[in-house]
């Protein structure tokens, strides 16, 4: 029996007073609400660190679409004798600055007091930003802090449903939102927003039958459309439900799921009145801006006369932009990154960049674009090497499952180098003509990841069609990423890694989910090796 005095001697209790210092399920740092902060997606915070430097807005841009957006957050629906709408759809084709304009609203309304939840969904970021599972939470989390009359009720629901998480969205978004809402008092009249971005990045969860024999586990197939119609309708429900306070503005491409959606005539009446970001806003005055901006700091930076570039040079890239912003980012980028010569040198490389005369080009709104992209990707020594390392960052082409999804987090570029490369250097050989289109941190640094700029590169790689000869069929990055891997277990460790980063190392190559293939080819040398090193990684 456990006694409050074990060992005690020679005293006498008059009185005992014994109080219960557990902590209240409604403290923050402590019990449920602990546990619902270890479920959230951190990262797809508007402000996280791992945003720290996402797109935003450049001053005096968007400004007609950042306006007509805020305007329908914070004031009321004209006629108050109808159900307001509480759903709206931002949308427009890639490059067209959704995801900016999102980031700026969210700091808009931070700034001038308006609760705002956020979920950034991005493809090439962690993996609880690309996937549904810490949807919900990471909503329920932010509206606790708030309203935080929201904590106690949210607190004694993960209390009493251990299982929640494990639920599909409905289940968690009525037991951790709804139901709670229900059961406190939030004003009527508070104005806030639920922004949620690039939903059509959202990538399909996989589960696995583990009933299936084979010692690789067998995947569930689910398309990612279905887990992004699932977030839909749960949002739609939220949307409907008289005690939910904030309206919801969801930005995406105009992909199937989202037109046939937001098109569906049982539905319309829930929602307000969709933004397209196209000719309407004007967009060629606002890259107008940011190119004028951006200009005036090079020529600062590299004392050039002020008369670099011509109004007509300017005119031309603004034409050739065809009103996407990530193509002027992306020429920017170039002219300040590349190593290929000064900054009158580059602008002569863009504007001699044509895109091919072929059929498929023709229609094609990104045919500028994605001439850059060939031009860029090209002046790299080893072009097809370059993108099988940019596939092995984004986690695989399409066709592959996804080499992280067993990873908490997306992996640093130290251990991807580990992974990839032959000699000391391979990185910076292979990807350092490429600063244009990703970000790469420096090589002493042991936890930032690479992050490509702009999902864009990704949509131009994965069609033939537009990428031409820098295609990487299946087979071949099969081959190309399984040969690494048997390469790490036949030398018992990879040719190059720091000696402070072979713990994670070894971390991150035993969660690598491979992509499965029929045959080996011949000239993949896959002979029998110990497994000494790498079972010493394995926690028992």
């Amino acid at each position: 029996m456990t006694t409050y005095f074990n060992d005690a001697h020679d005293f006498s209790v008059k009185e005992l007073n014994v109080f219960n210092a557990a902590p209240h399920f409604g403290d923050p740092l402590n019990g449920p609400v602990l546990d619902l902060a270890s479920r959230i997606a951190a990262g797809a915070l508007h402000d996280s660190d791992e945003r720290c430097d996402a797109p935003k807005c450049h001053p005096e841009t968007r400004v007609a679409v950042q306006d007509e957006i805020y305007s329908w957050i914070v004031h009321d629906d004209p006629d108050p004798g109808q159900n307001p709408a509480k759903i709206k759809w931002v949308t427009g084709p890639a490059g067209t600055g959704k995801s900016a304009v999102m980031g700026s609203l969210a700091d808009t309304c931070k700034k001038d007091g308006v609760p705002a939840v956020t979920f950034f969904f991005s493809s090439s970021a962690s993996p609880d930003r690309r996937r549904k599972t810490a949807f919900v939470p990471t909503i329920a989390y932010q509206l606790a802090e708030h309203l935080p009359q929201l904590r106690d009720p949210v607190s004694q629901t993960i209390r009493d449903q251990p299982l929640l998480f494990k639920k599909n969205l409905r289940v968690q978004m009525e037991a951790l939102i709804l139901a709670p809402l229900q059961r406190v008092e939030v004003g009527s009249k508070i104005s806030g927003v639920v922004l949620v971005d690039g939903l059509d990045e959202c990538e399909a969860e996989q589960y696995f039958d583990s009933r299936a024999s084979s010692r690789t586990p067998v995947s569930i197939e689910r398309t990612k459309g279905e887990d992004q119609l699932e977030i839909l309708h749960v949002l739609r429900e939220a949307s409907l439900d008289p005690a939910f306070p904030f309206r919801i503005v969801i930005a995406s491409r105009p992909e199937r799921v989202f037109r046939e959606f937001f098109n569906n005539e049982s539905y319309k009446s829930s929602f307000a009145p969709l933004l397209i970001l196209d000719e309407r806003y004007n967009p060629n005055a606002d890259i107008t801006l940011f190119l004028q901006a951006k200009f005036s700091e090079i020529r600062r930076r590299y004392n050039l006369r002020p008369s670099w570039p011509s109004p007509e040079v300017l005119a031309t890239l603004i034409d050739q932009g065809s009103g996407q912003f990530v193509y002027a980012a992306t020429v920017i980028r170039y002219l300040t990154t590349s190593r290929h010569g000064n900054p009158h040198t580059l602008l002569d490389h863009v504007l001699k960049v044509k895109p091919t005369t072929s059929g498929t080009n023709l229609n094609n709104p990104f045919s500028h674009l994605d001439a850059f992209y060939s031009h860029i990707l090209q002046s790299a020594p080893d072009p097809i090497l370059a993108v099988k390392w940019l596939w092995v960052v984004k986690g695989g082409p399409p066709f592959a499952d996804g080499l992280f999804m067993f990873m908490d987090q997306a992996p640093s570029a130290l251990q991807i180098n580990a992974f990839l490369q032959a000699d000391d250097g391979d990185a910076e050989y292979v990807l350092g003509d490429l600063h244009s289109l990703i970000d790469v941190p420096p090589s002493d640094d042991l936890e930032t990841q690479y992050k490509p700029y702009h999902k864009s590169l990704y949509d131009f790689l994965s069609a033939k069609e537009r990428c031409g000869g820098l295609f990487i069929e299946d087979s071949l990055f099969k081959e190309f990423i399984w040969g690494k891997f048997y390469d790490i277990c036949t030398n018992l460790g990879p040719p190059v890694c720091r000696p402070e980063g072979q713990e994670k190392f070894l971390d991150f190559f035993l969660k690598l989910f491979m992509p499965g293939i029929v045959v080996f080819h011949s000239r993949l040398d896959f002979i029998l090796s110990s497994v000494d090193w790498w079972a010493s990684g394995v926690s028992i």
